[in-house]
């Protein structure tokens, strides 16, 4: 399985783009937003799911570790194909959508191209206590709510050493987003 992919982008089409690695192309799906976000010729790294099926092989493409990991909890609902799954993942920033499922906000997943009501339902049956707590989406009533950065560095790094989406979100949960990453991590760590 190909896990990640950097380098140069050559081409931008569509969705997808075509990431130069020492003269091969690879070309990879992207979300709506993290296309975007690049530009030709940018280094870049994404981290990659590898599709195969009987007629053809895809790779879809994320900025963030939390991305590829949430669009693998989305394929593994009913109904949510690879495109389904890059289409919920279009909506917004990965962070606002995973907040979306955890609180049960299936008007918001089914605004995705493509994934209808009742998809939207089943997603949020299915993921909803695997995603982990909402932490500011939905949740008004609470004063201070803790917004994660998008692209949170010491997420990607909890998840990298095992824990699942939801628990490492859990463990960030209360720590202070202004730490620098290794201090993050250290005191995730030590709730655990």
């Amino acid at each position: 399985m190909i896990a990640h992919v950097r380098g140069q982008v050559a081409e931008k089409f569509a969705n997808s783009v075509i990431i130069d690695v020492h003269g091969v192309g690879y070309e990879v799906t992207l979300t709506a937003i993290d296309f975007d976000n690049l530009n030709l010729n940018d280094d870049i790294k994404l981290y990659t799911y590898h599709h195969i099926r009987e007629q053809s092989e895809e790779l879809f493409g994320f900025s963030s570790l939390a991305a590829k990991k949430l669009f693998e909890l989305l394929i593994t609902v009913q109904g949510i194909g690879p495109k389904a799954a890059m289409a919920i993942l279009s909506l917004a920033p990965v962070e606002e959508v995973r907040n979306a499922i955890a609180n049960a906000d299936s008007v918001y997943v089914s605004k995705a191209s493509g994934v209808g009501k009742k998809s939207a339902e089943r997603v949020i049956v299915d993921l909803r206590d695997k995603v982990g707590l909402p932490t500011y989406y939905g949740r008004k009533s609470e004063p201070e709510q803790q917004i994660l950065p998008e692209n949170d560095d010491a997420l990607d790094a909890l998840m990298s050493l095992g824990f699942t989406l939801a628990d490492a979100t859990k463990a960030l949960e209360g720590v202070d987003i202004e730490l620098p990453v290794e201090s993050r991590i250290r005191e995730a760590l030590k709730k655990r």
